[in-house]
């Protein structure tokens, strides 16, 4: 018997920090780390200090290569199991209650309509992965860190910024049979203009400056995010068995930490 045409299928594409969470993802383990000694409070709190700056302006792609170059250099070296540990023991303590009531309905809502939600985020691969899990998303693409001997080595095996988000997407529609034109895309930051561009229906969510002239500009909705609720209110908690796999994987964001996030230009931002 033949079944009918399906519809199209729809992806539904969400930026992480300040986009989903209301911070960002590589701050957020900055405390952590220090704890357990991968960073100095030096580190910490330069690393605080940068978050700052892109808050307040923004950061042009120079200047956040600049840093990503420098918070990668910090974290060559860095124990992998190490990190994977920090991350699986304060994962749900840190990350639950940044996250925006408004973006959890928004992921259950794609989610009811059949659609694949997707986090895509500069971030480490590791952090991003166990919180896209959390989420119930149905897949995540993270900034990956090649890894050598058990460490970070401090070379990039696959930057999840700018462009390379936009491709990231058209090669999840191609491996998935996603329909970019019925697809959404969610984004605070001006870098990710070029995934908005490539789906149908873009939105910004707290839009930074620059982005909120262009969506002005081209007629995008601009959604404003600003009740950040535990997530365990929200959603229901995924089994067992997955939060342990979520959460096993969940080590490079912490690589990530004063990495990614602060790659990811907060209000001018993208990416964890």
């Amino acid at each position: 018997m033949s079944s009918p045409a399906s519809a199209p299928r729809a992806a539904a594409f969400f930026d992480l920090d300040k986009t989903i969470i209301a911070s960002s993802s590589a701050l957020a383990f900055s405390k952590p780390l220090l704890r357990q000694g991968l960073i100095s409070r030096r580190a910490a709190l330069k690393s605080a200090y940068a978050q700052l700056v892109f808050s307040l302006s923004g950061a042009d792609e120079d200047r956040t290569e600049r840093m990503r170059a420098e918070i990668s250099a910090l974290c060559t070296g860095w124990d992998v199991a190490q990190v994977r540990a920090i991350v699986n023991e304060t994962l749900h303590d840190i990350v639950d209650p940044l996250v925006y009531a408004e973006a959890a309905e928004l992921i259950a809502s794609h989610k009811a309509q059949g659609h694949d939600v997707i986090v895509l985020s500069a971030a480490g691969e590791e952090v991003v992965t166990p919180i896209a899990e959390m989420l119930g998303a149905t897949r995540s693409v993270a900034t990956r860190m090649e890894i050598v001997d058990g460490r970070y080595s401090g070379q990039v095996d696959f930057y999840c910024y700018g462009e390379q988000k936009a491709s990231a997407a058209k090669q999840l529609a191609a491996e998935h049979g996603y329909e970019l034109t019925e697809s959404f895309a969610y984004t605070d930051s001006s870098t990710d203009v070029p995934l908005l561009e490539v789906v149908g229906n873009p939105f910004t969510v707290n839009p930074d400056r620059i982005l909120r002239r262009i969506a002005a500009e081209r007629g995008w909705p601009v959604l404003t995010f600003d009740n950040p609720v535990s997530l365990r209110s929200r959603i229901p908690a995924p089994s067992p068995t997955a939060v342990a796999v979520g959460v096993g994987i969940g080590a490079m964001a912490a690589a990530g930490v004063t990495w990614y996030g602060l790659a990811r230009r907060k209000r001018g931002g993208d990416t964890a």
